[in-house]
């Protein structure tokens, strides 16, 4: 097997993402156009998407960082516009776009078209995620766009197994495409649900942070396996169980948390620019096999099909948004009136991404070895369409947001709110404090004593503090000079353990053990400064 091409495709992207962060385009265009750029390069190689990679190993960690790292809270808050989302648009997109193409191409089943309209309903994950985050959307509709992208792949992958198999002639009715699609969402909650406490537990009682790291990296892949060998949803499955440990990653060991986030930052950076490069490079794939669609048609149904995938969302996310408020007194004394600029924004943010080519590289090839009816034309039309919602919808959804004026976070009340939690749990540990000192079992030097209220009295101070003005003379925020005089001093300091390293004073044992101590001191400053 030769390896060379993987390393090539994940060093690539890894750089061209790292130098995208520079830019002010978001990085998933930057990859896709220079993986679109490279595809034509003589010598690059292939880089076809195999879906039995992409689904069981590259989907899992994606949705379970994304996952992890959402608010189960807020998700249950917003639970109403991202069920319609992620399970209504889903199935009214799938109808919609497939009878539209169904009437735009000549001789195309209608069966074949559903399957199309399966494969390009889902908004991406990853997409809405970096975007979101890049352009600093409100939270609420964050929230909806990250609680629908996590659920709706479920919906797709299975409203796309109905429609495969009633094209192939496997006589599936609508009524037994509802029960295949309620057995795979309330499998995979239901898989979910019987997994998340037993990984819990593992994890809060494994002792070495090694091993707890270790079984993390297994969780997303251990829950899509268990809940597709049960015929159920293991992207669900996936979800569940990430909320459940998100929400409870509190009572995990310290060490495990810090050494867990700095890992799955790597592998979502790794996989996120080598997803999105992967999408680039997959044009000559799919032009050598358009065959007798080559020309000025394909173009059409290409412009057709983007304007209809657009138009779709916009007609399902207005009611969806605006009905409920409209019909129910209590949703109207619970939630203020929706307004039109926010179900706008949720509208245009419906980029498409990796998971819609990987289930279109999955459409069957018949059991008479024939393709597909018109296969490569639905291959070509994913393509377009997860290139067209990337750079027409990602490049301009930032200047949209800044033309609404959006309300964006606000850094202060988001501060304000900080410092008080702070100031509050300072109290109670202070007064901890002050209950254990009484016991002579305790006793402890009154220095020693004092520096443990010096700390908390730091940190209480601390966030108060970045509520200041920047400073006259640099500009610096007070979290910068805060930032930039922990490293000078901690510089300094590990300037002379080296030194004395070399003076051989110490040897390198000792050495990784201090220098350890100042990474965790810089981290702590730079944690508190954030």
């Amino acid at each position: 097997m030769d390896v060379m091409p993987l390393l090539l495709l994940v060093a690539g992207s890894a750089a061209v993402a790292a130098a995208a962060r520079r830019t002010p385009v978001p990085p998933p265009l930057v990859l896709v156009a220079v993986g679109l750029a490279v595809s034509y390069v003589p010598g690059v190689p292939d880089y076809a998407l195999d879906p039995h990679i992409v689904l069981p190993l590259i989907l899992p960690p994606l949705l379970y960082t994304a996952a992890v790292d959402s608010s189960y809270l807020d998700l249950r808050a917003q639970l109403r516009p991202v069920a319609l989302l992620s399970v209504g648009y889903v199935l009214f997109a799938t109808l919609a776009v497939g009878w539209v193409l169904y009437l735009l191409v000549p001789d195309l089943p209608l069966t074949a078209a559903l399957v199309f309209g399966a494969v390009v309903a889902p908004p991406d994950a990853v997409a809405a995620t970096a975007v979101a985050r890049r352009v600093g959307l409100p939270s609420r509709i964050t929230t909806i766009l990250q609680g629908e992208s996590l659920f709706n792949d479920a919906t797709a992958i299975t409203a796309f197994r109905v429609a495969v198999a009633a094209s192939v002639g496997e006589g599936v009715s609508w009524a037994g495409g509802v029960g295949e699609f309620l057995l795979a969402a309330v499998g995979g909650v239901v898989v979910g649900l019987v997994m998340m406490a037993p990984l819990h537990w593992l994890r809060t009682h494994l002792r070495e942070t090694l091993l707890q790291n270790t079984l993390s990296l297994l969780i997303p892949f251990a829950a899509y396996a268990v809940a597709e060998q049960v015929e159920a949803s293991g992207v669900i499955a996936v979800v569940v169980v990430a909320l459940y440990l998100g929400h409870r990653a509190w009572e995990v060991d310290f060490a495990t948390r810090l050494q867990e986030s700095a890992v799955w930052g790597m592998v979502a950076f790794v996989l996120e620019s080598a997803v999105f490069a992967l999408i680039g490079l997959q044009l000559p794939v799919v032009m050598r096999g358009l065959g007798e669609h080559e020309g000025i048609a394909s173009v059409w149904y290409a412009v057709a099909v983007f304007a209809v995938v657009v138009a779709v969302r916009f007609l399902w996310v207005y009611p969806a948004i605006w009905l409920p408020w409209l019909v129910s007194a209590r949703i109207r004394a619970r939630e203020r009136r929706p307004g039109w600029k926010g179900p706008f924004v949720i509208s245009w943010a419906g980029m498409r991404g990796v998971v819609s080519l990987a289930i279109a590289f999955s459409i069957p090839v018949t059991a008479e070895g024939e393709d597909f009816p018109h296969r490569y034309l639905l291959l070509f039309l994913t393509f377009t369409t997860v290139i067209g919602t990337l750079v027409v919808q990602g490049l301009t959804l930032p200047p949209l947001i800044r033309l609404l004026r959006l309300p964006g976070r606000d850094p202060q009340a988001e501060t304000l709110a900080e410092a008080n939690a702070q100031a509050q749990a300072s109290r109670v540990a202070e007064e901890r404090l002050d209950d254990l000192l009484a016991d002579e079992r305790n006793a402890l030097p009154a220095p020693l004593a004092d520096r443990l209220r010096g700390v908390l009295e730091r940190r209480r101070n601390a966030v108060w503090e970045r509520l200041g003005q920047a400073n006259p003379v640099t500009g610096e925020s007070v979290d910068d000079t805060y930032r930039r005089l922990s490293r000078e001093m901690i510089g300094a300091e590990r300037e002379v353990f080296v030194k004395l390293r070399d003076g051989r004073y110490i040897d390198d044992e000792m050495l990784r053990t201090l220098l350890r101590r100042l990474d965790l001191e810089e981290a702590a400053a730079y944690r508190e400064a954030e």
